[in-house]
């Protein structure tokens, strides 16, 4: 495939401008920014093959974000062979005043980490990117009932977390090292 310089140009000032965003959004979706960066960039690899079509249609942000947590979603389907689970390191104490707001972030961070995928991917579309149904149903490849349904039961099982549980008991010691 030919591609012209002022192609490549303006594929290049839209992943400049939208990979912020998107980062966020794949942070959300794996709790992890380093990985959140490998998705983001998974996504504008897509993007880039289809990005001809895409200038003649529109859509390229909508189509990024999809790539995106399609990205997401293939590499939880993957298991990595090179990657091998060892016990937590043991948490030393700190001497800092962590503000409620932090506390509060960590345990929504855990709380979606705890939720199916697909509940999480609805979530953060939803209520992160602000999308209405019908644009996170063609965000994931799915129908407005299936939004709707995971949605709901993520909502719930995230007020059944933070109803069962005081937010210093959602954020447990050594179970995850959050970058904040």
């Amino acid at each position: 495939m030919r591609r012209d310089a002022a192609a490549d140009a303006a594929f290049t000032e839209f992943a400049a401008a939208s990979r912020s965003r998107l980062r966020s959004t794949a942070y959300l979706l794996c709790g992890d920014w380093d990985r959140a960066s490998d998705h983001v960039q998974e996504g504008l690899i897509r993007v880039y093959v289809a990005w001809p079509r895409l200038t003649r249609r529109g859509g390229e942000l909508a189509y990024a974000r999809r790539a995106v947590v399609s990205a997401f979603l293939d590499a939880a389907r993957k298991r990595s062979s090179t990657e091998r689970p060892t016990d937590a390191a043991p948490e030393v104490a700190s001497t800092e005043d962590v503000a409620s707001a932090v506390a509060d972030r960590a345990a929504l961070m855990l709380a979606l980490d705890r939720l199916p995928q697909r509940q999480r991917a609805c979530v953060v579309l939803r209520y992160f990117e602000e999308l209405d149904v019908r644009e996170t149903a063609a965000a994931l490849g799915c129908s407005e009932g299936t939004v709707k349904s995971q949605t709901s039961r993520a909502l719930a099982s995230l007020r059944a977390m933070f109803d069962d549980a005081a937010r210093e008991e959602l954020v447990v010691a050594g179970e995850r090292n959050l970058p904040w």
